[in-house]
Parts: structure tokens; C-alpha cells; sequence
């Protein structure tokens, strides 16, 4: 068993329950891991025996344009499409963090982390 993580994706998003955050956006920065079995690509040095993160990122890119109120919930979405679309991941989590969060004081960031495990 393996990893293959895609760190530190910066997005321009417009995620949140306030009307002004759906107007002016903020900054995310998107950290994902999966599990895979490494054994076959390690030996084979081809990348149809592994996960592609070109993917991974493409699939985080593409869900993170779509406005939610809830970062679980976009979190949740990114999870379910990874484990899909890539068949070879056996488990995915994602943390999600709004940079610079409207929350009335001095708060660098608010997290989510969601793990998802294919069933078996």
C-alpha cells in the first residue's frame, strides 16, 4: 500500500451561507491524500499502473467551482468523484480550508477533513 498526495492547491471559490461570500469569494487551499497499491507502478514506471494526480487535481478543480454553503459538503463531493473516477484508490481524505474565514476576529484558516474508504 501506498500514498500519492496533491498539497497546498490554491482555488478561488465562492463557498459559504453569507450572500457577500456567493459575491466576492475567497481563497482555499486544498490538501488531498489517497491510498493505492504502489507496487505494480513502482516496478512498471508506467503511469496507467497508478493514480494519475493530474486527475486528482483536475477533479478538485472542477468541484471546487461549484458553489456550496458548506465546505463538508464540497469536501464530500471531491471525495465521491475521486473514488469513482480512479478505481485503483482505495481510500481518499481531503482537507479544505477557507483562508482569511468572514467569522468576526483574527483567523488565518478554517478546516475540513473528510476521509472516504471504497466499500468492499
Amino acid at each position: 500500500m501506498g500514498k500519492i498526495q496533491v498539497n497546498n492547491i490554491k482555488i478561488y471559490a465562492f463557498h459559504g451561507c453569507l450572500e457577500e461570500e456567493a459575491k466576492i469569494g475567497s481563497e482555499y487551499r486544498v490538501d488531498l491524500e489517497v491510498r493505492t497499491d504502489l507496487t505494480k507502478s513502482s516496478i512498471s514506471d508506467e503511469l496507467t499502473d497508478t493514480v494519475d494526480y493530474v486527475h486528482l487535481n483536475s477533479i478538485v478543480k472542477e468541484e471546487m467551482v461549484i458553489r456550496s454553503k458548506l465546505l463538508e459538503e464540497v469536501a464530500r463531493r471531491i471525495l465521491d468523484r475521486i473514488l469513482k473516477e480512479l478505481k485503483m484508490v482505495k481510500r481518499a481524505t481531503i482537507s479544505v480550508a477557507k483562508i482569511n474565514p468572514p467569522i468576526g476576529g483574527n483567523v488565518e484558516e478554517v478546516v475540513i477533513i473528510l476521509s472516504k474508504k471504497r466499500k468492499a
